[in-house]
């Protein structure tokens, strides 16, 4: 028969449990597995913008992710149903370096909470305010890490390397960008998740301030840079139509142009949309717009 859980429900509808019953050996937590951490981070992200809510945001797929952890950990239902509850709580994160890193975060401060509850060390286990206040303190910052990385460089390499393919016709220059940067997102996701088990809260550090993990991010960021140098010089096409003549000696500017340094134009339009975005804010439809007016009036006047 199913638990009657209202009994254990206070005047707000939170379920308070009652931890003494932790302590029976049926009751006595499993160990947590690497199938188990692939499990939940697999769960998570597959599902972290599928049931998203404004109240609650990504926390129904966080919970649907730790699904598995929690029941290793809690086989009494109204305990069980008491950490279901928790990690219902509101939560928003960037998919892989948050939701990868606060999965293995969780699932360790859970372990801990129920070895410690079921060994009777009331007093030494990991409060469940501790829980919450950790997944609430690390979630922005790991995704503004996760948002710069992710969407503003990894993705992009891969558009830059699959770019020629689709401009030929081939279909899988549309495809091969969004399953490469899937996958190799997903493999280094389940890294962060093992990470934030075995390191505990101090993993969002080792993510944030870790050397090793600084140099990753400072390698990403020079390829991104060297990958966004090469998709300027390859596909932005800016020429000067402008020529004169002098002493019956003809001089064409691209000519010129070129024989200083090939592709100045179009390294100088993306450098000054650049000061632009750095000047003014992101404001890219703006910024489009003037660069657009700017580029039509000098091939109005026969510059371009």
């Amino acid at each position: 028969m199913s638990t009657d859980f209202k009994k254990y429900m206070d005047e707000d509808g939170m379920i308070t449990a009652d931890v003494s019953v932790m302590t029976k050996p049926e009751n006595a937590p499993d160990k947590i597995t690497n199938k188990d951490l692939m499990k939940s981070w697999f769960r998570w992200w597959w599902a972290n913008e599928v049931p998203h809510t404004y109240d609650r945001m990504l926390a129904p797929s966080f919970l649907f992710g730790m699904m598995p952890i929690l029941k290793k950990l809690y086989k009494d239902d109204v305990m069980r149903a008491e950490a279901y509850q928790r990690h219902l709580m509101f939560f928003n994160t960037q998919a892989v370096w948050g939701g990868g890193t606060l999965t293995g975060i969780a699932s360790s401060l859970e372990e801990e909470r129920a070895k410690a509850l079921h060994e009777g060390r009331v007093e030494e286990a990991v409060d469940v305010t501790m829980i919450n206040n950790t997944k609430v303190g690390l979630m922005g910052p790991l995704a503004g890490i996760g948002d710069a990385i992710d969407s503003g460089t990894v993705q992009y390499i891969f558009i830059a390397i699959f770019l020629p393919w689709a401009q030929s016709g081939s279909g899988l220059g549309a495809v091969a960008p969004f399953l490469f940067f899937s996958t190799v997102t997903f493999i280094y996701g389940f890294f962060f998740t093992k990470m934030g088990y075995n390191l505990g809260r101090s993993a969002a550090k080792e993510i944030m301030t870790g050397e090793k993990m600084k140099s990753i991010i400072n390698a990403l960021g020079v390829l991104g840079l060297f990958m966004m140098g090469i998709m300027a010089g390859q596909y932005v096409k800016v020429s000067s139509s402008l020529a004169f003549t002098i002493n019956q000696k003809e001089f064409i500017i691209q000519e010129i142009l070129d024989k200083i340094l090939p592709g100045l134009l179009p390294l100088a339009t993306v450098l000054a949309l650049y000061l632009y975005f750095d000047k003014k804010g992101l404001k890219i439809t703006r910024g489009m717009i003037y660069l657009t007016v700017v580029l039509v009036v000098l091939a109005l006047v026969g510059i371009l």
